[in-house]
């Protein structure tokens, strides 16, 4: 059991049967000396974040996290295939729902690292950057220089990015996974 006093930044909890992670945590001290603490929890398994504040009197359970590396093979209708790193005949599936927007990001035999909680795959998590080709890109506006502007463009895997105008199709980008902003060409 996890006490209060130990409750900081980077902490993972179990709430509500669900797995978090303190995010953000201050104390504030009440009336007569009644310190409470205000958090930010994310939720690790739908990445929602939320505030709660708790007091001294609490106490959690710890939530038991592992990471795996897993490599992506292929889509095929709502489900993505993957496999273990080392022993590609090792496969298992993850739906849409279970990654949410970062599948725009996914690229075959890209490696992902797996959140597991009470051995299930609860989520993943991508390097924080990634090199995506541009598989569609309208043409620049004639006349206006390269650092004036931007155009959305399609990346490989569906990602939607504004990307300067000098991007064309076949350039390989490197993108922040986390904003989804494009960084340089590659």
């Amino acid at each position: 059991m996890i006490s209060y006093s130990e409750l900081e930044k980077g902490i993972r909890i179990i709430l509500d049967g669900q797995p978090y992670e303190i995010i953000e945590a201050a104390s504030s001290f009440k009336a007569r000396g009644h310190s409470v603490l205000q958090t930010k929890l994310k939720n690790l398994k739908t990445g929602n974040v939320i505030s709660k504040t708790f007091h001294p009197s609490d106490s959690f359970e710890e939530a038991e996290i592992s990471k795996k590396q897993a490599k992506f093979i292929y889509t095929h209708k709502d489900k993505y295939v993957f496999s273990e790193k080392d022993d590609s005949s090792q496969r298992f599936e993850l739906t849409k729902e279970q990654i949410g927007e970062k599948s725009k990001f996914l690229s075959p035999n890209q490696i992902v690292e797996l959140i597991i909680f009470k051995d299930e795959i609860i989520n993943l998590s991508l390097p924080i950057k990634i090199n995506l080709k541009v598989i569609e890109a309208p043409p620049g506006e004639k006349g206006s220089r390269a650092e004036a502007g931007t155009k959305t463009v399609v990346l490989e895997g569906g990602a939607k990015i504004n990307a300067p105008l000098f991007i064309k199709q076949g350039d390989v980008l490197e993108i922040n996974t986390e904003s989804g902003e494009y960084i340089k060409r590659v």
